[in-house]
């Protein structure tokens, strides 16, 4: 085989990849990424990791601020903004370099540069920086990037209007800042904004934060979110900005109608995101792109003989978990394995807020659109033991099952730990667990996991500690 053809290349080197490449030449074809940036993608440069690495030190500086609540002493406690913005540059960049390193040891090769496609023969050509790559396959995985609105003026200048980019490398801690979408992504920077000492306003179109989360989760977060002090503006939307010398006005119409305005120093915007589709050459292989995503198949498979998309180029939800397990997917129906279609039911949803939110199915709403005859089940963290001891007492598990059948439809929790907790009923549905096989499971005490059988005992009618 000529030494720039290749079985498979793979377009992007994030979570949906790089995991790609790798399980490719773990079924021995050979195969290579092609990156114009950095290993390792948004996720463990910009997003999921640097991210964490943030909202770990709020949590921290949270505690040592309540330190008198667990007998301790801790005085004048303060912070280092340029310290904090180093640490989590170097968790990112620790786990770019060891992308870096698996896919050597896989024997992946990294092709540095911006590519394009062009027609070829099996598949179309890859083109990085004048030099054609020929391959059987070629995956798609260019990932996504904050939404804008310049008509609007939501529109990001590096400095009063920031994306996710510029939110994680402040250079001094703003005063006040204003967020422009509840999701995951918005919310955790208001959760790390407000936490460090800034006086955080998110505006939200839809009537609730968190929208894509059950209502009474929802409604939990809000209620923790106004206790902090956030101002939290749903049903609201912003109509313009006003930059002016050191802050900006942002004029928001709320639910009433009213116009209202906000002054802050900063203004981050989280009104979504949008596939990187442009400058790859796909209206001239004619590959079908629906509002800024790649359509695919439960396989990764386009209308384009050879080519595929995979993660948030190929839409909902933008999740590197996602990204990553639909790339093993794609890799394995290509080598011919026995593989399941790819679909999104059971992938989890997290937050990293302070209270942290995850869930995974259908919310009780949904459920009940969906025609299902319900069973719902809740435990409160305020009856839990390990929560106590651990002086993050507020919070809920809620369980949802079809009544008829006794499968798990869904799960919904708030609180201390839950995107750890998450992934046991995640395992749950990916097994079809009924109720009975959950009642009948032994969980460790004194763990917080124990809420999680207490919510299936009072789905029916059999919890224990409340």
């Amino acid at each position: 085989m000529p030494a720039t053809a290749y079985d498979v290349i793979v377009i992007g080197g994030g979570p949906g990849g790089y995991v790609a490449a790798i399980r490719a030449a773990q079924l021995g074809m050979k195969a290579a990424v092609v990156e114009r940036e950095h290993l390792g993608g948004i996720c463990l440069n910009w997003g999921c990791i640097p991210t964490k690495a943030l909202l770990r030190t709020s949590e921290v500086y949270h505690l040592m601020q309540h330190a008198s609540d667990f007998g301790l002493k801790a005085e004048k406690i303060s912070y280092d903004i340029e310290a904090i913005v180093k640490r989590s540059r170097g968790v990112a960049n620790r786990l770019s370099s060891g992308i870096g390193m698996l896919l050597k040891k896989n024997k992946v090769d990294v092709i540095e540069g911006e590519a394009k496609l062009s027609k070829g023969g099996v598949a179309p050509n890859v083109v990085v920086a004048g030099k054609s790559y020929s391959a059987k396959h070629v995956i798609l995985a260019t990932g996504a990037r904050a939404r804008t609105v310049p008509a609007a003026g939501l529109e990001p200048d590096g400095d009063k209007i920031w994306t996710y980019r510029e939110a994680m490398v402040p250079k001094e801690m703003p005063k006040s800042l204003l967020v422009i979408g509840s999701g995951a992504i918005g919310i955790e920077f208001a959760s790390f904004y407000k936490t460090m000492g800034a006086d955080v306003t998110v505006v939200e179109m839809m009537d609730r934060v968190l929208p894509v989360e059950d209502e009474e989760i929802s409604k939990l977060a809000a209620k923790a979110f106004k206790k902090q002090g956030m101002n939290l503006m749903t049903g609201a939307q912003v109509e313009k900005l006003d930059k002016g010398p050191k802050t900006v006005k942002v004029h928001v119409k709320d639910a009433k109608g009213k116009v209202q305005i906000v002054e802050v120093e900063k203004v981050i915007l989280a009104i979504g995101i949008v596939g990187n589709v442009e400058k790859l050459g796909l209206e001239a292989l004619g590959a079908k792109v629906d509002r800024g995503h790649i359509v695919n198949d439960g396989f990764g498979r386009t209308n384009v003989k050879g080519l595929y998309a995979i993660g948030d180029v190929a839409g909902p939800p933008w999740l590197a978990h996602k990204a990553s397990h639909e790339g093993v997917v794609c890799v394995e129906k290509i080598a011919g394995l026995d593989v399941h279609a790819f679909e999104t039911s059971n992938i989890p949803g997290c937050t990293y807020c302070h209270p942290q939110v995850a869930s995974v199915g259908l919310t009780e709403a949904k459920a009940k659109e969906a025609g299902y005859d319900i069973k719902v089940g809740r435990f409160p963290f305020v009856g839990n033991g390990k929560a106590i001891a651990l002086g993050d007492d507020q919070g809920l598990v809620k369980t949802i099952f079809d009544k008829k059948t006794g499968e798990l439809l869904g799960a919904h929790m708030i609180g201390a730990e839950v995107t750890e907790m998450i992934q046991g009923y995640v395992v749950a549905r990916q097994l079809e667990t009924t109720e009975e096989d959950l009642m009948h499971t032994v969980f460790p005490h004194p763990t917080l996991s124990e809420m999680m059988h207490e919510s299936v005992l009072d789905a029916y009618d059999k919890v224990i500690h409340m």
